[in-house]
C-alpha cells in the first residue's frame, strides 16, 4: 500500500512528527512532497499510484486529471479543516472516502472561546489595562462568575458542541441555536434549543460557532446587537463574516456590550483603519484559536489514527460525506 503526503515540506514538518511518520511507514510505502510548495505537477508525481492521500492547506483540488494518476485511491485524509478546496464531484463519484481534521482543530477553537469567556466575565482585560496605567481597581461588582448566567451558543458543530461540553463544568444555563439540529439533539449536548432572537435577548454571553455561509453572513448585525442584553459579551472564534463589524463598532462605542472578543475578522488582517482596532473593549487576537505551534502535531496524529481505522475496516471518526459539504464552512 502507498500513502502519498501531498503538502509541502515545511508544512509537513509542523503537522507530522517523526513518531507519526513512523506510524505511517508501518502501514506501507510513504511518498512525500520534498519541495516548499504543493504545485500541481509536484502533487501529481507524489500521488502517482497511491492508495491513500494526505492533503492539507495549499494542496490543489483532487480533480479527474489528478485522480487518474491514482486509480486505486481509496481514502483522502485531510490534515486541515474544511475539505471544500480539496474534494471534487469526481472524487466522490469514484467512491473515495474523505476524512477531515476539523474536529481536532475545533478543540483549540472551543477552548479559546472558553478562555475568552472567563476572562471577559471576570473583567481581566479591563483590570489589566487599569493596573498598567497605575491603577488598582477594587470594585469587584464588575466581575461575573460563570455561575447562574446564560451562555448562548450559535452553531453546534464540532467547536460549538465542544464549547457546550466544556461549559458543563460550570453552573451556567446554555441556550443553543442551530437550525440543523432538533431539540433532542441539542438537549443531549447539555443545552436548550432556542431561536436566534431568544438566544440574543436572554444570554449574558453569546459565542459564535457557525460556518460562513450565505445564510450566516452578517447574522450579527445592528438589529441582532440591539437585541442583546446591556453589557453582554460577544465571542467570535468562528468566521469574521458572521459579524457586521461597522455595527459592532457602533454597539461598542455606545456602551451596549461589555466586551467583544474576536479572533476572526473580515478581512484578515483587519484594515489598518478598522474602527475595531481603536476600541479598548474590543479584544482582538490574530486567528489563533485553532491549533497553533506544537498543537498542530495533533492533526498528524489524528490523520494516522483515521488511516489505521480505515485499514482495519473500523468506522471513521471524522468522515465528510458529499451530502455534508453544503452545511459546513
Amino acid at each position: 500500500m502507498k500513502i502519498a503526503i501531498l503538502m509541502d515540506a515545511p508544512l509537513r514538518a509542523t503537522l507530522i512528527s517523526e513518531k507519526t511518520m513512523e506510524r505511517l511507514a508501518a502501514f506501507g510505502e510513504v511518498s512525500v512532497n520534498e519541495t516548499d510548495k504543493a504545485e500541481r505537477e509536484t502533487v501529481r508525481g507524489v500521488l502517482q499510484g497511491a492508495d491513500v492521500a494526505i492533503t492539507s492547506w495549499g494542496v490543489p483540488q483532487l480533480d479527474k486529471e489528478l485522480l487518474d494518476c491514482a486509480p486505486n485511491l481509496r481514502l483522502v485524509a485531510h490534515a486541515a479543516g474544511s475539505v471544500k478546496g480539496i474534494v471534487s464531484d469526481e472524487l466522490y463519484a469514484r467512491g473515495i472516502r474523505v476524512v477531515s481534521s476539523a474536529r481536532i482543530l475545533s478543540c483549540g477553537v472551543s477552548e479559546t472561546a472558553l478562555g475568552l469567556t472567563i476572562c471577559a466575565c471576570k473583567n481581566v482585560f479591563g483590570f489589566n489595562e487599569s493596573i498598567h496605567n497605575g491603577g488598582w481597581v477594587e470594585d469587584y461588582s464588575v466581575i461575573t462568575e460563570l455561575y447562574d448566567i446564560t451562555v448562548g451558543v450559535v452553531g453546534c458543530g464540532f467547536a460549538g458542541s465542544h464549547y457546550i461540553e466544556l461549559l458543563g463544568a460550570f453552573g451556567v444555563n446554555v441556550l443553543a441555536y442551530d437550525p440543523l439540529l432538533d431539540e433532542a439533539a441539542i438537549a443531549k449536548m447539555g443545552a436548550k434549543k432556542a431561536d436566534l432572537e431568544t438566544l440574543l435577548r436572554e444570554s449574558d454571553v453569546v459565542s459564535l460557532h457557525a460556518p460562513a455561509l450565505d445564510s450566516t453572513h452578517h447574522m450579527i448585525d445592528a438589529h441582532a446587537l440591539s437585541l442583546m442584553k446591556e453589557k453582554a459579551i460577544l465571542i467570535n472564534t468562528a468566521r469574521g463574516a458572521l459579524v457586521d463589524e461597522a455595527a459592532l463598532a457602533a454597539a461598542l462605542r455606545g456602551g451596549k456590550l461589555k466586551y467583544a472578543c474576536i479572533d476572526v475578522t473580515d478581512p484578515e488582517p483587519p484594515a489598518a483603519d478598522s474602527p475595531l482596532r481603536a476600541i479598548p473593549n474590543c479584544i482582538m487576537t490574530p486567528h489563533l484559536a485553532g491549533l497553533a505551534s506544537n498543537g498542530k502535531r495533533k492533526i498528524g496524529a489524528h490523520v494516522a489514527d483515521e488511516i489505521g481505522r480505515f485499514l482495519a475496516g473500523e468506522p471513521l471518526v471524522s468522515e465528510i460525506t458529499q451530502a455534508m459539504l453544503a452545511t459546513i464552512a
